[in-house]
């Protein structure tokens, strides 16, 4: 009706008309919504829809003092990962596998040390909505880096009593956790053991021995996998390091002072035996200590000093050191009148010239020299290498794991 005769209609008319206009409001309302095609979220009408996929890192976002030798990994639960990069500070990426269901990637190389690593990448599930693979994590800041060398380099050959000696520039404080980076294995089992000694050239040092001799043509080889290793007192491990070597034939030197020879036994047979003359006897300072020594190296002359005995620089010939307080199996002409018959040197092994250039051609590192019915043993006292004068169960117990 025009619009005048409404509003000019009676009251009842009026709240008639203004009811239907009412309703027929809302019911266009509810057919534009219905016609619209669109469903609310969880969360009501507009809020984007919820990606099935989720992908979580290890370590954490924002993690610390991560160890840079443990791997880490990306996982993605209800979807695959499409791309997936780590990389350091430079924008390096850090090597790394994809598994074949391509759920999960983990790095395949060790982190450096103090450094940030970032997160890059991107993974979705059946509804194809794309989740970031992102984060990053700092490695652990090492206050020191403990360097360690091996005294058998690779490829060596040595003899059947070498010990394998591992040397630290500094103190390690947490020995056990540095033991079981160690790792010695040999073609010939035997039974072998590390062991603690005191520190010494300015650090730790471990000694490794078997419990007998080595058995000859054994190929031994040693692994260190010291980096990323805590060593206690905030240090480190610098580095990993290894090295293969082989025993090789038997060669024992049997010195019996009391016998005035020097016998020396090659796989089982007598190849040398020589007028030799040991340390006097009569002076403690002067004896040739009792017990097993160890070839340690050996040079055609060696200048040889004793102040309190009044020679100083005193060039000897075919000298075969076998401790470090000044031991050595040498040529002495002048004390050959008396070499198999009596003791009269500062402590070494005199020989002829000629017998101590014969045994000197042979001698290697490791070769045992067994000193006999000395009066004065061989101890830690007389230098680095004792090892095999200590009995095996207090060998054991110089293990940082044993004990």
């Amino acid at each position: 009706m025009p619009r005048d005769t409404l509003w000019a209609g009676s009251d009842r008319e009026i709240r008639r008309e203004i009811m239907r206009r009412v309703l027929m409001l809302f019911v266009v309302a509810f057919l534009l919504a219905a016609c619209s095609g669109s469903s609310p979220g969880p969360s009501g009408a507009g809020v984007a829809p919820r990606p099935q996929a989720q992908v979580n890192t290890l370590p954490g976002d924002k993690a610390s003092n991560v160890s840079p030798t443990l791997p880490v990994s990306v996982r993605v639960i209800g979807g695959v990962l499409n791309q997936v990069a780590l990389t350091n500070p430079d924008g390096r990426a850090i090597a790394g596998a994809l598994s074949t269901d391509r759920q999960n990637w983990i790095s395949s190389e060790a982190l450096g040390y103090s450094k940030t690593y970032t997160w890059h990448g991107s993974a979705a599930g059946p509804d194809r909505l794309s989740v970031p693979v992102a984060g990053s994590f700092t490695t652990v800041k090492p206050k020191r880096q403990l360097h360690a060398t091996l005294n058998i380099g690779d490829g060596d050959t040595v003899g059947v009593a070498a010990p394998i000696i591992l040397q630290f520039d500094h103190h390690v404080s947490d020995k056990a956790a540095a033991e079981r980076a160690l790792q010695v294995q040999a073609s010939v089992p035997a039974e072998g053991s590390w062991a603690w000694l005191p520190d010494d050239n300015g650090g730790s040092r471990a000694h490794y021995r078997p419990q007998d001799y080595w058995q000859p043509d054994t190929k031994v080889s040693v692994t260190a996998k010291l980096y990323g290793v805590a060593l206690g007192d905030g240090s480190y491990g610098k580095e990993d390091i290894s090295t293969r070597f082989k025993i090789g034939r038997s060669q024992i030197v049997r010195a019996d002072v009391n016998s005035h020879h020097m016998v020396v036994i090659r796989d089982g047979q007598e190849v040398m035996n020589f007028p030799a003359s040991y340390g006097l006897s009569s002076d403690p300072n002067r004896n040739t200590t009792s017990g097993i020594h160890v070839v340690m190296n050996k040079a055609q002359t060696v200048l040889m000093s004793n102040r309190a005995y009044g020679y100083v620089n005193i060039p000897e010939h075919w000298a075969v050191r076998i401790s470090n307080n000044g031991e050595f199996i040498h040529a002495n002409p002048e004390t050959t009148g008396v070499q198999g018959s009596s003791n009269v040197t500062h402590g070494c092994v005199n020989l002829s010239t000629a017998n101590a250039q014969e045994y000197f051609g042979t001698a290697i590192f490791g070769d045992p020299v067994e000193v006999t019915n000395s009066p004065t043993p061989l101890s830690g006292a007389d230098g680095d290498i004792y090892d095999w004068t200590v009995p095996w169960e207090s060998w054991l117990a110089m293990s940082a794991l044993h004990s």
